[in-house]
């Protein structure tokens, strides 16, 4: 199979007005802090909601509130209340909201409806009832890659050597498994070794499906097969304006660790994350990464 030859997504940043002001909700992880630094260099400081026992405490150098996940119903009202006009959305949140123990507030009474019904259908529910409910308030949410086009994956090799012929079944074998999870609202990553899925992303994360592959690697059906790949794609459908797909150093080490050979990641559609120490940790530890176009893929 032929290597794609590199192609740029030609992306237009969020253009903001005078007068805007930006709030980033923020979850775990670098890119919460990606962006506040990426506003603050554009002139335009943010609004940085914590959200309680996920954002990193690094956020706490910028104009801050502190948001219980239990909480969201106050979010638009503290939105309102800082003169926010444009709301993004990043970072994971590991823990659902207790509907037991969300805090009473007039504004929950319109949320609590869409909140139940996205609870049951999953992740993705739930981030395109924020959103909506974000909306609805007259508050324009954009999505990290509108601010920072930069992090968007690129088609072709992002950094390591071209992948070998023989990785080509791996990337497409995972890059099928992935969607088809995204589909269920399970996940957004898979990992392939030999020609075969053996792991797919759930509740833990790419982190611990990684973890789980490391262990697995003793497992007599794949012990002794080497290399192998992990790919993430967006969800079919997905809400663009969060929880994009995402990588950093740490997915590197992780794929390392688990012994695989690449990273595959949806082109135009998932993030590199601390993209010099991506390259870095990839050239140093022999990892490939490489922009994908599903539907380029057998």
């Amino acid at each position: 199979m032929t290597t794609p030859m590199p192609i740029s997504d030609p992306f237009e940043p969020f253009s903001f007005r005078e007068g805007d002001r930006v709030a980033v909700i923020a979850g775990s992880d670098r890119l919460p802090l990606d962006i506040a630094e990426g506003l603050s260099a554009i002139g335009k400081p943010p609004l940085v909601v914590m959200i309680e026992g996920e954002a990193s405490p690094a956020l706490a150098s910028f104009e801050h509130a502190v948001l219980a996940v239990e909480d969201l119903a106050g979010l638009v009202p503290l939105l309102r209340q800082r003169g926010v006009t444009h709301a993004v959305l990043a970072g994971g949140i590991a823990r659902r909201p207790r509907l037991s123990a969300m805090k009473p507030r007039l504004a929950l009474l319109a949320l609590l409806p869409q909140l139940v019904r996205a609870l049951r259908k999953g992740d993705d529910g739930v981030l395109r009832a924020l959103v909506t409910h974000i909306e609805a308030s007259g508050i324009k949410v954009v999505g990290a890659h509108e601010i920072l086009p930069e992090l968007l994956a690129d088609e072709g090799v992002i950094a390591g050597r071209p992948p070998l012929d023989a990785d080509w079944p791996d990337l497409e074998a995972a890059c099928t498994a992935a969607r088809a999870i995204g589909g269920l609202d399970i996940g957004q990553g898979a990992v392939a070794i030999g020609g075969r899925v053996i792991a797919v992303e759930g509740i833990e994360g790419t982190d611990g499906l990684l973890d789980r592959v490391r262990q697995l690697r003793t497992h007599g059906r794949i012990a002794g097969i080497q290399r192998g790949v992990l790919v993430k794609c967006a969800k079919p459908g997905q809400e663009q304006r969060a929880d994009l797909p995402a990588i950093g150093p740490a997915t590197i080490t992780g794929a390392h660790a688990a012994g695989l050979a690449g990273i595959g990641l949806q082109a135009g559609g998932s993030l590199v994350l601390e993209y010099r120490g991506v390259v870095e940790q990839a050239e140093r530890l022999g990892i490939f990464v490489i922009g994908l176009r599903p539907e380029k893929l057998p």
